[in-house]
């Protein structure tokens, strides 16, 4: 698709936060009777993949499959919306210091798959999800809580409650993940960037003006989140005590992206539960929305630095529809004035909508000089011997060394990142 991302490969190929600036409706904290039961109700569509061989292997193989029995023993046990609660935050957040943990050596070794996995943290998310959505007290939920206590249950387990930074002096570094995707072509999918994010949780580097710390939160794979502020709610609160952030997700094969430009414009590629979506990034005072949004990272010191073994590109080229126009026209140097955005650099998936939303958030609140954008990694593949999704094995070495290499040379290129940024 020349310089665009394939669909299956972006994100992959994945006033305003200040108006979003809670993550779901506040909710008294009503004592509620004790007694539970349980009332099959419909799982999502990420839910129902929880039984696929590939995915129960990988919680086996980590023992992330001890996660939901737990969360459920614990939400039988609640007494009041309150501990209720209580419970789902405090066993979503343990869930993300363990995958954390995991990924740094820190802990047990349990399982014998590879500590740096993203896969588990995803499927274990999912299986607590389905316990509580499952989940039905004998006084009842309405789905104002229902919605509050998944909304809970997403941020504490997807490090959004978890980012510290020291009271004093020292350069503050924010980098996000995703989730896997295209998990109905391959259940086996890990996504490098959500590696990445546990690798690199709570790490120092080191800078020329001394150490940074990085934090890191992952997003989910689906549109609704986005509309719905995840992303802003999640990242306005720290944008303005920042020295640099990024967002990263996988993209093209055997090599890292800069990207440049980003587009305001949803391509309709399906996401994680199946939906679909296309038009304009719906975003908070669509009145003063740009078309296009632009990269502050120091590209040309990433491009120009050895990170790893995979090359580092600024990407440059846009889809957009000129002034006037009435198709879609590759622009590779850039887009044209007033033309309006069909692809960003990063194409028109969830990749390049979090890299505008971001940058766009950077904008609105008035943020010009902080560094900030978008890198794309590596396609995590698997041996050669190993690609069929119906019989291959869940790792290789292969798969184990291309994520080592990936995350390895993510940190390398945050640290030249931080190192040179004005």
């Amino acid at each position: 698709m020349s310089h665009q991302l394939s669909a299956t490969t972006r994100l992959g190929l994945g006033g305003v936060a200040f108006l979003l600036a809670v993550a779901g409706p506040t909710l008294p904290a009503t004592a509620l009777a004790a007694d539970t039961a349980r009332t099959p109700m419909a799982a999502t569509v990420e839910e129902q993949r929880l039984d696929r061989a590939a995915p129960q292997e990988i919680l086996r193989r980590s023992a992330f499959d001890a996660f939901a029995p737990r969360f459920e023993r614990a939400l039988r046990g609640s007494r009041s919306y309150a501990q209720v609660e209580r419970t789902v935050t405090r066993h979503g957040s343990e869930l993300w210091r363990r995958a954390v943990d995991r990924a740094q050596g820190r802990g047990p070794v349990t399982g014998d798959l590879s500590r740096g996995d993203d896969r588990p943290l995803y499927w274990a998310r999912l299986a607590l999800s389905r316990e509580l959505r499952e989940w039905e007290p004998r006084f009842g939920l309405n789905d104002e809580q229902r919605r509050a206590l998944h909304a809970a249950l997403e941020t504490s387990s997807r490090g959004q409650g978890d980012i510290r930074y020291p009271g004093h002096p020292m350069k503050r570094v924010l980098v996000t993940g995703f989730d896997p995707f295209t998990l109905d072509t391959d259940t086996r999918t890990g996504n490098p960037s959500g590696a990445g994010a546990l690798a690199l949780d709570g790490t120092l580097v080191q800078t020329a003006e001394g150490p940074a710390r990085i934090e890191t939160v992952v997003f989910p794979v689906r549109w609704a989140d986005f509309a719905d502020g995840a992303v802003e709610r999640a990242l306005a609160p720290h944008l303005p005590h920042l020295d640099l952030f990024t967002t990263v997700s996988q993209g093209r094969q055997g090599r890292f992206d800069v990207e440049r430009t980003n587009g305001a414009w949803r391509g309709g590629f399906p996401d994680n539960e199946n939906v679909a979506s296309t038009g304009l990034v719906p975003v908070t005072d669509p009145d003063s929305q740009p078309q296009w949004t632009s990269t502050t990272l120091p590209y040309g010191q990433l491009t120009e630095a050895d990170t790893g073994r995979f090359p580092v590109y600024d990407n440059t080229g846009v889809t957009e529809i000129p002034a006037g126009g009435t198709q879609p026209v590759t622009r590779p140097e850039g887009p044209t004035p007033g033309s309006a955005a069909r692809a960003g650099g990063g194409g028109n998936y969830l990749s390049n909508e979090i890299a505008y939303r971001a940058t766009l958030l950077r904008d609105r609140l008035g943020l010009s000089k902080l560094s900030g954008g978008h890198l794309h990694t590596p396609v995590l593949q698997f041996g050669a011997e190993n690609t069929n999704p119906q019989t291959g094995r869940v790792t290789d070495p292969d798969f184990e060394r291309n994520r080592s290499d990936i995350v390895r040379q993510v940190r390398e290129l945050v640290k030249t990142a931080v190192n040179t940024a004005d």
